[in-house]
C-alpha cells in the first residue's frame, strides 16, 4: 500500500469522519474522509486525460496552503506521479531555475502567485499546462474547479508502483542559494509515519498546520500521519498568530507544531492573555532550541506540554523527539532518537565521537531520501561510504543519549583560532526579559579573523541598549563568544517555514 493508497482504506474505515477543515475558503471548507479521496480521484482523472500524467511525471504546484496540496499529494501518489511544491517566497527567475531542473508539464497555482506566474508563462519552461486554483488565470490556464467537476469520480490506482518509487520532490530550505530537491519516496513516507505515530498521535487528534505545504513540516510532520490515525487537519493559508489563537479554541485544536519564532509570535498578540488553549493536548517545537524562558511561559501561563522534535528535508521530520517531562530537565536538547533512526556523532576523521563531545551528527535509517533529483553528486557529498547521511549540524550527547544541536557547522566561525557556535550565544541573549529574537553570524575581523555580531529584536514596550545586553552575555559566555557588537532592527529576515535566514543577514555585511 502506498501513499495514493491511504485515502482509499481511510475512507473503508471511517468515510464520514471530518479529514480537512481548509480557513482559507470562503466560506470554510470541511471535508469528510470520503470527501477529500473522491476529489483526489478526480484530480488523478483529469491529470491523466488533460495533460497525460502518468508514473514518474512531476507535477508542480505553487500555492499557499490549502487543500489542493493535499489533493495534489494524494493524486499523484494514485497515478504514481511526482508531487513537486514550490516555494512561494522564490523569484520568479529562481523558479524558472527549478522547472527548468524538474521538468513539470503542469503546474497548479493561486492568485497569489499570480505576478509570478504571468512571468513564468512568458518565459521558457517545461510547462504546457497551467492550471489556476481561484480568479481568472493567464491566458490559456484551466481553473481548478471545473476541472475537479468535468472528470470522473472513478478509482485511480498505479499497480506498477514499488516502495522505492518517488512520490514527490521537496526542496530543502534554500538558506544558502538555490534548493536541492530531495527525492521522498513511497516508502520513506511510510517510515516518517511510523517514527511519528510511534511517539505522538491518537485517534481523535485534531491538528491545526502553520507550516507551509511546499515544506517537509506541512505535508509530513503531522498531516499525513493524520489520515493514517483518522484524525482532522485544520488548514490555514499562512501563518497569522491572532487567527492561530483564535482557531485553537474553535476547533478544540489537540495537537499543535511550530517553530520557536511562532511561539514568540503567539505570546506577543493582543488575544494571548485570553486565549483559551485547554484543548491542546500537547505542542511540539522544531526547526531550532526552544528557549527555556518560552517553555516556562507556556507551562505557567497556558498550561501547556511541550515536546521539542527534530527533522529535516532529507531525513524527514521525526528523527528526534524529547518528551514533555524532560522539556526543563533537558532544556536544549532535541530528545532521542526516534525508534528506527540511527544516530552517532563523528569527528573529521568521520569516526564516532563520546559523551559530551561536539562534532558533526550524521543518520541512517529506511527514512532516508532517495538522493537529490538530478544531482548525484551533491548526494554523494553528504554520503559516506558507510551510509551515513551527513547533516551538516554540530551536535553531541549526553550520559544519557540525549542529543544537543550545538550549531549548524556552516554557522560555526573560528574568531582568535576558538570554534564559536551562534546558537549558544542566541540562547543566552534569549535569557534577557527584553530580547524577542536574535540571531549571530561571524562578520570579519583584521585582529581575530571573526568575531561575532548579534541582530537583536526587542519585545515591545522593553528597552535595552548594547552595553546592558553585552555585560548580560558576559554573566553567561568566556570572552571569546561575545558578539563585538550588536544591531537593533524591527524584524529578521524569516523564511516561510520560520527560520532565521542568516544568508540575508551576511549579505547585508558584504
Amino acid at each position: 500500500m502506498y501513499i495514493g493508497d491511504y485515502l482509499d482504506r481511510r475512507t473503508i474505515y471511517s468515510p464520514d469522519e471530518l479529514a480537512i477543515v481548509d480557513t482559507g475558503k470562503t466560506p470554510e471548507l470541511r471535508l469528510s474522509f470520503a470527501q477529500l479521496n473522491e476529489r483526489a480521484n478526480r484530480l488523478a482523472n483529469a491529470l491523466r486525460e488533460v495533460a497525460g500524467v502518468g508514473k514518474g511525471d512531476r507535477v508542480a504546484i505553487l500555492a499557499l496552503d490549502g487543500v489542493e496540496h493535499l489533493d495534489l499529494l494524494f493524486a499523484c501518489g494514485k497515478l504514481g506521479a511526482i508531487h513537486t511544491a514550490l516555494n512561494w517566497r522564490l523569484h520568479w527567475r529562481e523558479l524558472q531555475q527549478i522547472l527548468a531542473e524538474v521538468t513539470p508539464t503542469v503546474l497548479l497555482y493561486d492568485t497569489a502567485m499570480q505576478a509570478s506566474v504571468a512571468e513564468l508563462a512568458q518565459a521558457d519552461t517545461p510547462v504546457r499546462h497551467w492550471i489556476h486554483l481561484d480568479g481568472t488565470g493567464v491566458p490559456d490556464s484551466r481553473h481548478y474547479g471545473d476541472l475537479l467537476d468535468a472528470a470522473a469520480a472513478t478509482p485511480c490506482r498505479c499497480e506498477t508502483l514499488i516502495e522505492d518509487d518517488i512520490a514527490a520532490i521537496v526542496f530543502t530550505g534554500g538558506t544558502t542559494g538555490l534548493p536541492k530537491g530531495a527525492q521522498i519516496s513511497h516508502g520513506q513516507i511510510a517510515w516518517n509515519c511510523l517514527n511519528t505515530l510511534i511517539h505522538d498521535l491518537s485517534r481523535g487528534d485534531i491538528y491545526l498546520n502553520v507550516f507551509p505545504m511546499f515544506h517537509v513540516g506541512g505535508l509530513f510532520v503531522y498531516t499525513l500521519p493524520q489520515v493514517i490515525v483518522g484524525g482532522t487537519t485544520v488548514l490555514l493559508k499562512r501563518f497569522d498568530p491572532e487567527r492561530v489563537l483564535r482557531l485553537i479554541e474553535q476547533e478544540r485544536v489537540s495537537v499543535f507544531a511550530a517553530v520557536p519564532a511562532m511561539y514568540q509570535m503567539l505570546t506577543q498578540t493582543a488575544a494571548w492573555a485570553e486565549a483559551n488553549l485547554a484543548s491542546l493536548r500537547f505542542c511540539t517545537s522544531g526547526g531550532a532550541p526552544l528557549p527555556v524562558p518560552l517553555v516556562e511561559q507556556y507551562t505557567e501561563q497556558k498550561g501547556i506540554r511541550f515536546k521539542q522534535g527534530f527533522g529535516m528535508t532529507e531525513f524527514g521530520p521525526g528523527l528526534f523527539a524529547l518528551a514533555p517531562e524532560d522539556a526543563i530537565r533537558k532544556a536544549g536538547s532535541i530528545g532521542r532518537p526516534n525508534f528506527y533512526i540511527d544516530a552517532r556523532i563523528v569527528g573529521p576523521d568521520n569516526q564516532p565521537l563520546g559523551p559530551n563531545q561536539v562534532g558533526e551528527l550524521v543518520l541512517k535509517g529506511p527514512s532516508i531520501a532517495a538522493g537529490y533529483f538530478n544531482n548525484a553528486a551533491a548526494w554523494a557529498r553528504v554520503i559516506d561510504a558507510e551510509g551515513w547521511f551527513h547533516t551538516g549540524d554540530l551536535a553531541r550527547y549526553d550520559e544519557e543519549w540525549y542529543f544537543y544541536i550545538v550549531d549548524r557547522l556552516k554557522d560555526m566561525f573560528i574568531s582568535g583560532g576558538e570554534n564559536v557556535y551562534p546558537a549558544e550565544i542566541e540562547a543566552a541573549l534569549y535569557r534577557h526579559p527584553a530580547v524577542f529574537q536574535c540571531a549571530v553570524i561571524g562578520v570579519p575581523d583584521p585582529k581575530w579573523g571573526e568575531v561575532g555580531k548579534a541582530f537583536v529584536v526587542l519585545k515591545p514596550e522593553q528597552t535595552a541598549t548594547a552595553e546592558e545586553l553585552l555585560a548580560h552575555l558576559g554573566d553567561h559566555l568566556a570572552r571569546y563568544k561575545i558578539p563585538r557588537s550588536i544591531e537593533f532592527t524591527a524584524s529578521l529576515p524569516i523564511s516561510p517555514a520560520g527560520k532565521v535566514l542568516r544568508r540575508e543577514l551576511r549579505q547585508l555585511q558584504a
